[in-house]
């Protein structure tokens, strides 16, 4: 079969069929089978999380009460986004295990970037990754006021997690949407050492690690 090449209209052409290509893991079937997601199961888990702890909210707090505390979580939500994209994710550990570990966790993204099954987390991933946020939050804020912060994180990790797809498989019309879409279009095409917040750009700005466009000689 002839080779296709794909235009990623950020300055580069790279082969569609490595754009797409799903590679196998891990030797072992089940974990390796694992590792793929279908975009909508973080759904399946999580909105019934967020509806428990939007129950248990409403219990002990008044609705202004859990809006704020929601809110709250949502932002540390992005700033973990944030940080953990930009220092974990792009960390090169040292030694052969550490370059396996890096492919694991996000250079295979970055080598196969429109893998319609690896573009959310996996529950192997995101489950430790919400046990530890829910000791953390719990030790900082006690009971019950972790519920309504909990619940804020979530969702912020689900509309991460929902984003990523659409920039990668979506069609966005709107000013936002294409806005997002270029950013992480920009990270892995032209350089990844920028837009590493993909659902809360603005930190990029705020730290300086954001694309800004360049006015042209006439000041266009």
């Amino acid at each position: 079969m002839a080779e296709t090449s794909e235009d990623t209209g950020y300055g580069l052409t790279r082969d569609s069929e490595a754009l797409r290509a799903s590679p196998r893991l891990f030797e072992n079937p089940v974990l390796d089978k694992m590792s793929r997601v279908h975009w909508s199961v973080p759904l399946f888990i999580y909105v019934p999380v967020v509806a428990l702890l939007a129950v248990l909210s409403l219990r002990s707090f008044d609705a202004l009460g859990v809006l704020a505390a929601t809110a709250l979580g949502y932002f540390i939500w992005t700033l973990i986004e944030y940080f953990g994209h930009r220092f974990l994710f792009h960390y090169k550990f040292p030694g052969a295990i550490g370059a396996r570990i890096h492919f694991l966790i996000h250079d295979v993204h970055h080598i196969h970037p429109n893998d319609p099954l690896r573009l959310v987390m996996p529950a192997l991933l995101s489950g430790p990754i919400m046990l530890i946020a829910y000791t953390v939050l719990r030790s900082i804020f006690g009971l019950p006021l972790v519920y309504p912060v909990l619940m804020g994180f979530i969702i912020g990790y689900l509309g991460y997690d929902m984003i990523h797809y659409y920039v990668h498989h979506g069609e966005p019309r709107t000013r936002v949407g294409l806005a997002l879409r270029r950013a992480h279009m920009l990270h892995h095409f032209r350089d990844p050492t920028r837009g590493f917040g993909v659902s809360a750009p603005w930190w990029d700005y705020v730290f300086g690690t954001a694309f800004v466009r360049q006015r042209s000689a006439g000041g266009a």
